[in-house]
């Protein structure tokens, strides 16, 4: 159940912990202040599905991030599972090509499941593209990635905070976008190379911010989010 306050709801906080413990610990923390919890590969690998179905019981939504890429058949099946679970949100690669997103749109089936196309991760950028054999900028592999998300009837997107106005520009309020390198000024930019603070980011256009180790690694986790909630309500 989402908060009354949207600036909360616009909050992802991931679960990037090794234990369904540290997981409880984190959802018993901040569980009424935020949105959702994004449960990834390692939580998810080291607790199996329950871990889903736990997040739920707890009143918060889930969003299972486990970027699904592989041959179109499997990553149907994969999508069926994840729907079958509950989740509100799930993310597949964009680039594994247009058969695979319309397998991921078939797998969905009647669910009211949210796919998210991630386009490229907030890690690279033009020059570590470069280096993964893409002769394009990162911006224009957002833009073609997201008109394949277009042409198969996938309505969300993964991108960085710097690609939000030009999918804006060129698509208008098509996607919903869920955006992760979220770095408020007093936080440190860790290993993301494509960043805005969450004042910015919604400002730009985004709907959901995915906001990990500047609320996770804080000595207080809820006064963190506090911090981040104030901010985009100035933006609002």
């Amino acid at each position: 159940m989402q908060s009354s306050n949207p600036a909360k709801n616009r909050i992802i906080v991931p679960l990037d912990v090794p234990t369904a413990q540290a997981a409880r610990e984190l959802i018993k923390a901040i569980g009424g202040t935020v949105g959702f919890f994004k449960i990834g590969s390692q939580l998810f690998t080291s607790t199996g599905p329950h871990i889903v179905e736990e997040v739920r019981a707890s009143g918060s939504r889930v969003f299972l991030d486990l970027k699904y890429h592989d041959i179109p058949n499997t990553v149907r099946r994969a999508v069926e599972s994840a729907s079958a679970l509950g989740v509100d949100m799930l993310t597949i690669h964009l680039s594994g090509g247009r058969a695979m997103c319309e397998a991921a749109v078939l797998g969905r089936g009647v669910s009211n499941v949210l796919i998210l196309g991630v386009t490229v991760l907030t890690s690279l950028n033009d020059t570590s593209l470069s280096e993964s054999g893409f002769r394009c900028s990162v911006e224009d592999q957002v833009l073609l990635l997201a008109e394949v998300a277009k042409n198969v009837g996938i309505t969300g997107l993964i991108a960085s905070p710097q690609e939000l106005r030009i999918l804006r520009e060129r698509f208008g309020s098509l996607f919903t976008t869920v955006i992760p390198g979220i770095r408020p000024a007093w936080a440190d930019v860790d290993d993301q190379k494509r960043t805005l603070s969450p004042r910015q980011a919604v400002e730009a256009g985004a709907d959901y911010l995915v906001i990990g180790r500047p609320i996770t690694a804080s000595r207080d986790p809820e006064i963190a989010v506090q911090r981040i909630v104030d901010e985009l309500e100035q933006a609002s």
